[in-house]
């Protein structure tokens, strides 16, 4: 098979393991797990019982920032945990220090940086690139490339269509100043955000908020409201029939 598996590293029953793969030391895998072709698993990540890791996957690897990058590695980062019941998909980079709930699912592609906390039942789509010390709420939908930087937080149930960007420097890297003020959007439970929209830096999106297609959110916005334009405007309220509180 041609695989290296470290001799300290514990696997459950019922593992398969694809061709070429490495899982480091003190690694931790539960029952009824299927890890794919060429997939490196890092030292002392922990994966639940029912994962499945696609092909080309890289998971828990140590974040190693450029040079000139602000980000400071932490020495002391936890091991990566991915809970149980969670897809990955193909050509997946997860970093150490981030802890997954249980069935998310992860498109392939997609990256999670350090330090993240993501819910149970999540899903990150293809493309996605979620950045450093960012929190996901349980049942959170990120479609297909969207981009969410570092700092920000999507509560419970938010809706994250197609190339969103969210930003969290007005600054641009310029001023030394702008490090006190970094810090990207709030996005509270049950708010949903349209294709291609962009969000710019510390502003909240109230509950239920709905921000059509190509928005540009440059305010916080008031709960249960229609949004559109650029920059982003009201329209009208968000019909009772669409709200969380009268799903089925």
């Amino acid at each position: 098979m041609h695989n290296v598996v470290h001799q300290t590293a514990v696997l459950g029953e019922n593992v398969k393991v694809g061709y070429f793969s490495v899982i480091e030391e003190g690694v931790k895998i539960g029952s009824d797990v299927i890890i794919g072709n060429n997939v490196t698993i890092h030292a002392g990540v922990t994966i639940g019982d029912g994962v499945y890791i696609c092909d080309n996957s890289v998971i828990g690897r140590w974040p190693r920032p450029a040079k000139a990058s602000t980000v400071k590695v932490d020495a002391n980062l936890e091991p990566l945990v991915i809970g149980v019941g969670t897809t990955i998909g193909a050509g997946v980079v997860l970093y150490r220090g981030s802890r997954f709930g249980r069935e998310v699912m992860i498109g392939d592609q997609a990256s999670v940086r350090e330090k993240c906390h993501i819910g149970d039942q999540v899903v990150i789509g293809r493309g996605v690139a979620v950045e450093n010390e960012v929190k996901i709420g349980s049942f959170t939908k990120i479609q297909t490339n969207a981009y969410i930087t570092s700092y920000t937080t999507l509560e419970e149930r938010v809706f994250i269509a197609p190339t969103v960007t969210t930003t969290n420097d007005n600054f641009m890297g310029r001023t030394k100043e702008r490090f006190k003020f970094v810090k990207g959007p709030l996005v509270k439970k049950g708010a949903r955000i349209g294709g291609g929209s962009i969000l710019l830096p510390g502003i909240t999106v109230a509950e239920e908020t709905f921000v059509a297609a190509g928005c540009l959110v440059n305010k916080d916005t008031e709960p249960a409201k229609l949004y559109v334009g650029v920059p982003a405007r009201t329209l009208r309220d968000v019909p009772e029939r669409e709200k969380l509180e009268n799903q089925e």
